[in-house]
């Protein structure tokens, strides 16, 4: 018997079965336990007085908790194909979920609080919190997945976004964070431009003092070594370290250098706090727009320089576009590091929304925390959005 008759010929060939994706399985689990097993909201008669936990059943209902259970249980099931079009199907039910998630808040407010008490209060509790962080981790990984670039994905969260400030401001008034808010308003928006003035300031002369270093280190090579070595000794100092050495040099400045003290420099307030902020910012900003400058391509210079192109035209028009995607990566790290560092710089009267931090830790006010750490957090993430965006698009190909 010939070979050919031993061995059957296969007539059809076996579709390749796509493998679950372990991750979202995962993060699907911890879903499914942390809102059975955490309670989503607390609710308190007043601000002083400890809230009560309830349970998910308590909270939203029989219906709501299918509803949430069906939702994470349907992302687990398309999460064991990792075909396209499931992970776009799983995309949509993370954003539903986040849709939601307000709602849910909404019949909690209107089950749980006695409308007797006009200070009675909702908290978001420990379920929703690890909720909302594990979807965002979902949508980490569905972006990866996907090859979503940060302006799309930065476009769905501010459509997400919106609606929760449309559900918080007119049906979620007893969300203790809502009230937090409303006590305090003029105050939050005064420190959020006090924040803001803090960061741009900071991050302005980060970014004009690191392209002029970043430029001379490339000229004079001995420079390179000494300004990365004090550069790197200035971000092994804690930040409130720094604010603590900086208070003697400007008050004494302060006090026998009149010109200083007109321009309002002493040893507490806006002083101490931009010099800490530009002293930490400029690492970063130094190393990315020296590394950016030094990568260009040689051959391509050269191209360049064939074609008749002078020294300085080659630096406009040829080095910087080419390393300004970079750049713009050094100047993201930056900006994020100076937003959430600024917060620091409330405890020696600069202001800002780290106030609210410091003065709801002092009184034991949880919510008065996350008025003052909720909007350094989304700032933060718009910064990284926002100049990640710029910085992909401007780089070759568009995409990273």
């Amino acid at each position: 018997m010939s070979l050919n008759n031993a061995l059957p010929i296969p007539t059809k060939l076996h579709r390749r079965i796509a493998p679950p994706n372990t991750v979202l399985l995962s993060l699907g689990a911890a879903m499914l336990a942390v809102i059975w097993l955490l309670s989503p909201v607390s609710v308190a008669p007043n601000r002083i007085v400890p809230g009560t936990s309830y349970h998910l059943l308590d909270a939203i209902g029989w219906f709501g908790a299918l509803l949430i259970s069906l939702l994470i249980s349907a992302l687990c099931v398309l999460a064991l194909r990792t075909t396209q079009a499931h992970y776009w199907a799983m995309l949509a039910l993370v954003i539903v979920m986040l849709l939601l998630m307000p709602f849910g808040f909404i019949v909690a407010s209107h089950w749980l609080v006695n409308p007797e008490l006009p200070q009675a209060r909702v908290s978001v509790g420990a379920a929703s919190w690890s909720l909302l962080f594990i979807l965002l981790l979902c949508l980490v990984e569905l972006r990866l997945r996907l090859g979503l670039s940060r302006l799309s994905t930065t476009l769905l969260l501010s459509f997400v976004g919106v609606i929760w400030w449309l559900c918080t401001s007119s049906w979620l008034q007893d969300l203790a964070l809502v009230k937090e808010f409303q006590a305090r308003d003029q105050q939050f928006w005064r420190a959020i431009r006090q924040h803001l003035q803090l960061v741009i300031t900071a991050v302005g002369v980060s970014v004009v003092a690191g392209v002029l270093l970043a430029m001379l280190m490339r000229r004079y090579i001995k420079l390179q070594k000494i300004t990365f070595s004090l550069l790197n000794f200035l971000q092994t100092i804690p930040s409130i370290a720094l604010f603590g050495l900086l208070l003697a040099p400007l008050a004494w400045a302060s006090a026998n250098i009149p010109f200083l003290a007109k321009l309002g420099v002493s040893g507490i307030g806006t002083a101490p706090a931009l010099i800490a902020l530009i002293a930490y910012s400029l690492l970063p900003m130094v190393r990315n727009t020296y590394t950016a400058l030094e990568e260009v391509s040689s051959d391509t210079l050269e191209a360049a320089k064939a074609m008749g192109m002078r020294s300085s035209q080659r630096f406009w028009q040829v080095r910087l576009p080419l390393a300004l995607p970079v750049v713009l990566e050094g100047l993201r790290i930056t900006t994020v590091q100076a937003v959430g560092l600024t917060a620091v710089a409330a405890l020696i009267g600069a202001g800002g929304l780290g106030t609210f931090i410091f003065q709801g830790l002092g009184q034991a006010a949880m919510d008065m925390v996350l008025l003052g750490a909720l909007p350094i957090l989304l700032l933060a993430l718009i910064v990284d959005a926002g100049i990640g965006a710029l910085a992909e698009a401007l780089r070759p190909g568009g995409h990273e």
